[in-house]
């Protein structure tokens, strides 16, 4: 029990500012709240599966690999982001707030939400620490569920917020503020990678 609620208090407190909560957060002012959050938790399992199985393993790849994989990942996002931001608006979409989420398929939306989410938390330091607690306590399942549960929490938050937002401020804003975000998320990255 003290595993589990170690790697819940841990990886909440790691992620609840992180590019988890923004990554989510724009997706579901695109896309259906449900479907993001399934594919998000769906992705947050996985990377949870991968970071127990592991356990200290990903600890040793080399952190200027991971953290230019990561700057590339983000860098993408941010010229989506922006590129979209940017564009010159159609006579159907004038007000972004009015439209709200994009009518795609369920499924659709939810291996988008898996994607971007898979991609965004590899080598994250809620992996890492899903990775190094499961190696210190050597409980796997109790770490495992432990850092879902809290990555489930967060992008519930996430998913209200932008439920929130989709209906409030037109979408172009918050895709321009996003990729912004995105944007200083690559820089971040890039510096990791040049400093490790």
């Amino acid at each position: 029990m003290l595993a589990l609620v170690a790697a819940f208090g841990l990886v909440f407190v790691v992620e609840l500012p992180d590019k988890t909560l923004v990554a989510t957060l724009v997706l579901t002012t695109r896309y259906r709240a449900l479907p993001v959050f399934v594919g998000v938790c769906a992705a947050f399992a996985v990377q949870c599966v991968v970071a127990v199985a592991f356990g200290s393993v990903l600890t040793l790849l080399p952190e200027r690999l991971v953290a230019g994989v990561v700057a590339a990942l983000f860098g993408l996002g941010a010229v989506m982001l922006l590129r979209e931001g940017f564009a010159r608006q159609d006579d159907d979409d004038v007000d972004g707030a009015r439209s709200g989420p994009q009518p795609v398929s369920f499924l659709r939306a939810a291996l988008t939400s898996f994607g971007v989410l898979f991609a965004a938390e590899w080598g994250d330091a809620s992996q890492l620490a899903t990775a190094g607690l499961t190696a210190r306590y050597g409980s796997p399942v109790a770490v495992g569920v432990g850092s879902w549960l809290a990555l489930v929490l967060v992008a519930g938050i996430a998913v209200l917020i932008g439920r929130k937002l989709a209906h409030r401020l037109p979408t172009r804003l918050i895709q321009r503020a996003a990729g912004f975000l995105f944007a200083a998320f690559t820089a971040v990255a890039l510096w990791q990678a040049i400093a490790a």
